[in-house]
C-alpha cells in the first residue's frame, strides 16, 4: 500500500473478532478441577509494529524527511521573539523554531564560520512569512515560507544551505519562489509552488542574476532534488554579469551550477533559461510542463553538460542553443534556438 509521498506503508491486521471455547475449556476457565478433554491452544495474531516512514507530508505540497531530534542552543516558539533571537546568534548556534511564527519574515544577518556554522532548524511544521539570509555559513531546514512578499526565500552569501523547506505562493515584486547570490550554495529537497504573474511579474521557481554589488555573480551552486510545482514562468533562470538583459554588472563570472534530480512543472517556453553561465550541469531532471523546449543555453553559456533527463511527451526538443554556447558542450544535439 502506498503511503504519503509514494513510500510503502505496511497495513496492520487483526485476527477473528471472537471464538467459542469448547465446554471443557469453559469449565477450566470457570475453575473446574477435573477435565479430561485437552484445552485447545488459541493463537492470537500479534499486530505488527507500525513502519518507520522515511518521509512525511507537510500538508502544503512537500514531502520531506522527518526532522531528526537535535540539540538546540536557542528555541523560538513565539513570533515576537524571532527577530531578537536571530540578531543575537553566534557562530555554532543551533536555533530551533516551532509552530506558526507568521506574520514575521525570518531575516538572518549574522554569519557563522567554517568550523562553527549557524543552523536554523524548523520542526517540519514551522511557518514564517518568508526567509531572507544576508550572511555566510548558515543552514536552514524544515521551514515553510508561506504567502511571503516575493521572493519567498532570498539567499545572499557564501556557504549557505537551504533544505527540506518550502516557498509557497510568494506574491509581489517579480513573484519568484527563491533567489540566490553567492558561492557554495546548496538548495536541496525543497518544494516551491504556485508562482503567478500578478501585475506582469516574471514569476520563476528560482532565479539568480548579476547586476551590481548587491546582486553578484554566483559560483558552485548545487540545486538538487527540489520540486517546482505550478510555476508560471521558468523553473530556473540564471543570468551572468554579461546577460542579454543588458543590465549586467560586467563583474565576475557565473559558473558551475548543478541542476540535478529536480521536478519541473512550468509554463514558459523553456524550463531552464541559461544566459552567460559557464559549466552548467543539467542531469536527471523530470520536465513535465507544457513548454516548447526544455533547456536554453545562450550568450556564451559554454561547457554545459546535459544528460539523463526525462521529458513530457510533446516537448519539441530538449536543448536549445546558440552558436556561442557550443564550445565544450556535452549532451543531446541542439534541436533549435534557445
Amino acid at each position: 500500500m502506498a503511503g504519503p509521498g509514494g513510500g510503502v506503508m505496511m497495513r496492520g491486521w487483526r485476527g477473528a473478532g471472537g471464538f467459542t471455547l469448547p465446554l471443557c475449556a469453559a469449565l477450566l476457565v470457570a475453575g473446574a478441577v477435573a477435565c479430561s478433554a485437552p484445552v485447545p491452544q488459541v493463537n492470537v495474531p500479534v499486530r505488527p509494529p507500525p513502519p518507520i516512514m522515511a518521509t512525511s507530508p507537510d500538508g502544503r505540497g512537500a514531502v520531506r524527511p522527518t526532522p531528526a531530534p537535535t540539540a538546540c542552543t536557542k528555541n523560538v516558539g513565539d513570533s515576537t521573539l524571532l527577530a531578537s533571537i536571530l540578531a543575537g546568534a553566534v557562530p555554532g548556534d543551533r536555533i530551533c523554531l516551532t509552530g506558526n511564527l507568521a506574520p514575521e519574515r525570518l531575516a538572518m544577518n549574522i554569519s557563522g564560520t567554517a568550523r562553527q556554522p549557524i543552523s536554523i532548524l524548523g520542526d517540519g511544521h514551522t511557518t514564517v512569512r518568508g526567509i531572507s539570509v544576508d550572511a555566510s555559513y548558515v543552514t536552514l531546514s524544515d521551514i515553510d515560507a508561506v504567502g511571503a512578499a516575493a521572493p519567498g526565500i532570498s539567499l545572499f552569501g557564501d556557504h549557505l544551505t537551504l533544505r527540506d523547506s518550502t516557498s509557497i505562493s510568494p506574491r509581489g515584486n517579480d513573484g519568484d519562489g527563491i533567489r540566490f547570490w553567492g558561492t557554495n550554495i546548496t538548495i536541496t529537497h525543497n518544494t516551491i509552488r504556485d508562482t503567478i504573474p500578478l501585475n506582469g511579474a516574471h514569476a520563476d521557481c528560482m532565479q539568480t542574476f548579476a547586476t551590481d554589488a548587491e546582486h553578484p555573480a554566483s559560483q558552485h551552486v548545487v540545486i538538487d532534488g527540489n520540486r517546482c510545482e505550478k510555476i508560471y514562468n521558468t523553473c530556473l533562470i540564471a543570468e551572468g554579469p554579461h546577460s542579454l538583459a543588458g543590465d549586467g554588472s560586467g563583474v565576475g563570472v557565473t559558473s558551475d551550477i548543478r541542476f540535478t534530480n529536480n521536478y519541473c512543472e512550468n509554463q514558459a517556453d523553456e524550463a531552464l533559461q541559461i544566459d552567460d553561465v559557464q559549466r552548467m550541469v543539467v542531469t536527471g531532471n523530470q520536465i513535465v510542463g507544457r513548454i516548447d523546449h526544455a533547456f536554453a543555453f545562450q550568450n556564451k553559456s559554454t561547457g554545459g553538460r546535459v544528460n539523463g533527463n526525462k521529458l513530457r511527451r510533446g516537448i519539441h526538443y530538449e536543448v536549445g542553443m546558440d552558436s556561442s554556447s557550443r564550445p565544450g558542450y556535452r549532451g543531446p544535439e541542439a534541436g533549435g534556438d534557445p
